[in-house]
């Protein structure tokens, strides 16, 4: 975490608790790691890595707090979410397959309370040649948004990520009322 905690603001701690126990996606393993140190004055961050049943994908999530409230995020905290996952390579072909990943997006946080959310999706499609053309075709997506929180409850904003990020590695869905077990996906 960037800034000294036992400083940091009651809202900032607050926010930290909040994702302590979130029922995030249970494809998808946390580990807190290094918080960008310049962007804002306390900072926290977490990876996240999906690799089951050959669904990969990996991520970041990133709480930034600035008491001052820059006014491009509209609030004290803004939230910065990247995804990137290897995908089939029918992906790279599809023309709307960066409108559908941000339609994604926009529905895992369409109950999570927020605004000004913006971002981009990358694909990148690699295919071998000469020595190297017996590798399969490769296409990798990369989502990068962000969105500022409207409450210090950040739960549902890391559980909409984890979802977000088990979607674009292609994990089927989880049925409604169905839970899965740690490490299988539905």
């Amino acid at each position: 975490m960037a800034g000294d905690l036992d400083t940091a603001p009651a809202d900032f701690r607050a926010a930290l608790l909040s994702l302590r126990h979130a029922p995030t996606h249970p494809a998808v393993t946390l580990t807190e790691v290094p918080a960008p140190g310049r962007i804002a004055p306390f900072a926290a961050a977490i990876s996240g890595e999906l690799d089951v049943d050959g669904y990969e994908a990996s991520g970041r999530f990133v709480l930034l707090h600035d008491p001052d409230g820059p006014p491009a995020w509209e609030g004290t905290m803004r939230v910065i979410a990247l995804v990137k996952a290897v995908v089939e390579p029918e992906v790279g072909r599809d023309e709307l397959w960066g409108e559908v990943a941000w339609s994604w997006l926009s529905e895992s946080l369409e109950a999570v309370p927020h605004r000004a959310r913006g971002g981009t999706v990358t694909k990148v499609s690699s295919e071998s040649y000469g020595e190297l053309s017996g590798r399969a075709d490769e296409v990798t997506i990369e989502l990068r948004a962000s969105w500022t929180p409207t409450t210090t409850d950040l739960a549902p904003h890391i559980v909409a990520w984890t979802e977000l990020m088990a979607s674009c590695a292609g994990v089927p869905p989880t049925p409604d009322g169905v839970s899965t077990l740690p490490g299988r996906t539905a």
